[in-house]
C-alpha cells in the first residue's frame, strides 16, 4: 500500500463535494424525508429526485426488481412536484453538503420554469434530464440531437448554475460525436451518463413471470448489468470532449472497486442508484471507507488524481 492518507472529496464546477460518491437522482430521493436521510449520511450530495411541473405518483406496482445481477425499474418519474422541492431547498442546505435538482419537464417550458424556480432557492448544481426510458408516449431526448439543443439552449438562458446534462447510454461513436457537439455549442457545463437502458425483460422462470408490472414488464436496466456499458460511456465522451467537461459516472457502482473504475474511465465523481435502493443510505459510509482505501493502494491522494487514468491493454500480433 502507498505511503498516503487519500481524501475522497472532490470538486465540480467550483462546487467542493466532501465525498465523489452520492445518489443518482431517482434512487432513494422522493419524498422529504429519502433527502434528509441522504443529508444525515455519508454521501458527498444531496441530489433531488427528477421533477416534474407536477406530481407523479409514477407508474402502477410493482415497479422495482433487483437480482444478483442489477436491477430493473419502470418508475415512471414519481415525485412531489417541483414546487415541493424548490421550498425544502434551505431545508437541505443546512446538511453541509451541495444540493443538486434534475429536471425532466412533460410540456413545453416546463423545465425553464423549474430551472429558474430552483436558482432561486439556491441550489448548488442543476441537472437537465434528457434520458427516462419509462415515460409512456414520451421518447428519450438525448436520442434526437436537434431537439436536445433547443431544450438546452432555452434552459441554458434561464439559469446561470452549472448546468448538467443527464444522458441515455449511446452505442455508435457517432451518437457520441453529435451529443458532444451539442453539449459544447450549448454551454453544458459537467455530464452525467448513464441512465438506464430501456425496454429490458427479466422474466422469473419459477412463476413463468415478468418481474414487473407496468409498460408490458419491459424496464431500465441498471446496476451490475449496465456497468460496462456505463464505463464505456463515461470513458468516450472524456476522450472526445478532451476531459474538458467533469463527468457523473452512473451504473454498477456497488463497492469501491466500482467508483475507482469510472474515475480511471473519466469521471470525477460517481452516482450510485441500484445499491442504495437495496441498502440504504448507510451504503455511503461502506463506499466511501471502500473508495478511500483503492485510491491509497494504487498511490492517489484524491479522485482528481485517478481521473482518466485508464491505461490501454498492450497488444502483440497473432
Amino acid at each position: 500500500m502507498a505511503d498516503i492518507e487519500a481524501s475522497i472529496a472532490t470538486e465540480i464546477c467550483g462546487v467542493k463535494f466532501p465525498s465523489a460518491v452520492f445518489n443518482a437522482a431517482g434512487a432513494k430521493d422522493v419524498s422529504l424525508e429519502d433527502l434528509d436521510a441522504l443529508g444525515q449520511s455519508e454521501a458527498g450530495a444531496i441530489v433531488i429526485k427528477t421533477a416534474t411541473k407536477e406530481f407523479r405518483a409514477g407508474n402502477d406496482l410493482p415497479r422495482w426488481h433487483a437480482d444478483g445481477s442489477g436491477s430493473l425499474n419502470s418508475m415512471g418519474l414519481p415525485n412531489l412536484g417541483y414546487e415541493r422541492y424548490a421550498a425544502a431547498v434551505p431545508r437541505l442546505k443546512e446538511h453541509g453538503k451541495p444540493v443538486i435538482a434534475s429536471v425532466s419537464g412533460i410540456g413545453e417550458g416546463d423545465n425553464e420554469l423549474m430551472l429558474a424556480a430552483y436558482d432561486k432557492a439556491g441550489v448548488d448544481m442543476v441537472e437537465v434530464n434528457l434520458s427516462c426510458p419509462n415515460i409512456a408516449g414520451k421518447g428519450q431526448l438525448g436520442y434526437d440531437y436537434a431537439a436536445s439543443r433547443k431544450m438546452l439552449e432555452n434552459c441554458r438562458r434561464v439559469t446561470k448554475l452549472p448546468m448538467g446534462v443527464k444522458l441515455p447510454p449511446y452505442f455508435d461513436r457517432s451518437q457520441f460525436e453529435e451529443m458532444a457537439a451539442v453539449l459544447t455549442e450549448t454551454g453544458a457545463d459537467f455530464v452525467v451518463t448513464i441512465n438506464s437502458i430501456g425496454n429490458a425483460l427479466v422474466i422469473d422462470p419459477e412463476t413463468e413471470e415478468k418481474v414487473i408490472a407496468p409498460n408490458g414488464g419491459l424496464g431500465g436496466l441498471g446496476g451490475g448489468y449496465v456497468k460496462p456499458t456505463a464505463l464505456g460511456n463515461v470513458h468516450m465522451f472524456d476522450q472526445i470532449l478532451g476531459g474538458k467537461l467533469p463527468i457523473i459516472g452512473v451504473g454498477g457502482v456497488a463497492a469501491g472497486t466500482d467508483a475507482f473504475e469510472h474515475l480511471l474511465a473519466g469521471a470525477s465523481a460517481v452516482g450510485v442508484g441500484t445499491a442504495l435502493v437495496n441498502e440504504g443510505p448507510a451504503v455511503f459510509m461502506r463506499l466511501n471507507a471502500e473508495l478511500r482505501t483503492v485510491l491509497e493502494e494504487h498511490g492517489y491522494a484524491e479522485p482528481a488524481a485517478a481521473r482518466g487514468k485508464l491505461k490501454d491493454k498492450p497488444g502483440t500480433s497473432a
